[in-house]
């Protein structure tokens, strides 16, 4: 059942974390305002991780997804204060991000260099980019309705029950999920994923595929970035530090695998919801920051554990 639904284990396990805070937290946390906003607080994890599904299940790796989040930031930032109005600077910061993917694909595939090496320096040089974007500094924009996106809803609107970003984050991962399963291309890249030696003499055009997948990926990034631009309401440049690990991290314990093949949208969404439940549980209970930090590393770490064990039962037993 789990290997056929691979969302399954994730589901599980967040839905017994929830159910052990609610026991011990304050009533506070059971509060649907307090359910609002740890949906909310999964938006910019959730819409980079649909992206890094793409790229993992593709057997990659993108370590610029923190430094694309802050240039879109910086990006919509710059573009509204010159006058562009909220849904025109949302479209260029998502672009900007779409460019960023693009390139990283193009350099893994063209220069046959490791998305690894790739995206470790894209995520330099594109964290440089927007710090000289911003001019090293924090940019203050007019949002021009941008801030809608995360800000909680007001009166008279209870019925959308989520704001606009929580909406677009699940669209987003139903989109991605749909491509995966019902296109010929959702099973290009699963067969590159697993095997690209033989999916390149099968005819799957390797090349294009991976550009795609890296594209999507930046694309999804920068929407996150907009979803941050709304949260923050500035350009920063120095914002996302580490987010990367946060958007791997989702993928993996929801059931990716590091060695490519094996992925699936919903689990990482689940799995972003579970470190957003973690951490506000936690903060709820009055535990430390650095303690949630060793939890979800501890969790990381079993996540790979089980899924390496899982996949040793399954070789010995064919």
């Amino acid at each position: 059942m789990l290997r056929k639904y691979p969302f399954l284990g994730p589901l599980i396990a967040l839905v017994l974390v929830y159910l052990l805070f609610a026991l011990f937290a304050p009533p506070s946390f059971l509060r649907i305002e307090n359910l609002a906003t740890m949906a909310r607080q999964t938006v910019v994890v959730g819409i980079a991780a649909s992206g890094m599904t793409l790229v993992i299940l593709l057997g990659g790796i993108d370590l610029s997804v923190g430094s694309t989040v802050a240039l879109s930031t910086v990006v919509a930032a710059l573009c509204l204060r010159e006058g562009l109005s909220g849904p025109l600077a949302a479209l260029v910061a998502t672009a900007s991000g779409m460019a960023v993917g693009l390139t990283n694909g193009v350099l893994s595939t063209s220069l046959r260099i490791t998305p690894f090496i790739v995206t470790l320096g894209s995520m330099s040089a594109i964290r440089g980019l927007a710090k000289g974007l911003a001019d090293s500094q924090k940019i203050d924009a007019p949002p021009k309705g941008l801030d809608v996106l995360q800000a909680p809803l007001p009166d008279g609107f209870g019925w959308a029950i989520f704001p606009p970003g929580v909406w677009i984050m699940l669209a987003m991962s139903a989109l991605v999920a749909a491509m995966l399963v019902y296109t010929r291309l959702g099973r290009h890249i699963v067969a590159i994923g697993s095997n690209e030696a033989t999916a390149r003499l099968c005819g799957v055009p390797v090349s294009r595929v991976k550009w795609f997948v890296y594209a999507a990926a930046g694309c999804l990034a920068g929407l996150a970035g907009v979803m941050e631009f709304s949260t923050l309401t500035v350009g920063d440049p120095t914002d996302s530090m580490g987010l990367e690990l946060e958007v791997i991290a989702a993928v993996v314990i929801g059931g990716g695998s590091l060695a490519g093949g094996e992925a699936s949208v919903a689990g990482a969404l689940f799995g972003a919801m579970l470190m957003t439940v973690i951490r506000t549980g936690s903060t709820h209970l009055g535990i430390d920051n650095w303690v949630q930090q060793i939890v979800t590393g501890l969790i990381i770490v079993a996540a790979v554990a089980i899924d390496r064990v899982r996949r040793g039962s399954s070789g010995s037993s064919r």
